[in-house]
């Protein structure tokens, strides 16, 4: 309306009120949720991007950048597609067995792979799982905002920084994985 305003293809906009903003989902899955989710997998693919979920950029993670025996994935990307930068982080007990098994089977370069495929999208699988479990109100975005949850209320602030690759814990845009 404003556009055909300033082109003078009305006189004036009208007011239009907008709704109220609804309330932010307070849905943190738990570790036995998560672990639900994970056996509710059909595919080895699927159940290895679930426990990655918590540490973000999944599906252009490759194996050169997990280092199983230091104990760290390394998230930033060579050819510098963002200048945004991305976290070196730590992988505990949990995704760690689910790593090896996955560098075990892999096919290819990439470590959420399908029949040595690059996966794009873990939408479809994902969505199913969470049917299987019979789990409700979980995505992939609330999976990934209970590491930082669990990070968080687990160990010292201070550490915050190296761990997730953020200044702050107020903005825990990477996070490391689970620690099923």
């Amino acid at each position: 309306m404003t556009f055909a305003e300033r082109a003078r293809n009305i006189d004036a906009a009208p007011y239009i009120e907008r709704p109220a903003k609804p309330t932010p989902k307070e849905r943190y899955p738990t570790k036995d949720e998560i672990q639900r989710l994970i056996d509710s997998a059909d595919a080895p693919h699927m159940a290895l991007a679930i426990h990655l979920l918590g540490v973000g950029a999944i599906l252009d993670l490759t194996w050169d950048r997990v280092d199983l025996a230091r104990g760290i994935i390394n998230l930033g990307l060579d050819d510098a597609r963002t200048r945004k930068g991305r976290a070196i982080v730590p992988i505990n007990q949990g995704l760690l067995a689910a790593l090896q098994t996955g560098k075990a089977s892999a096919m290819s370069d990439y470590v959420i792979e399908r029949g040595g495929n690059r996966i794009g999208s873990i939408r479809k699988g994902f969505e199913g799982a969470v049917r299987r479990s019979g789990l409700t109100d979980v995505t992939q975005h609330t999976i990934r905002h209970s590491a930082a949850v669990q990070m968080v209320s687990s160990g010292p602030w201070r550490k915050w920084p190296s761990t997730s690759g953020t200044a702050t814990p107020a903005s825990p845009s990477r996070p490391m994985g689970f620690s099923l």
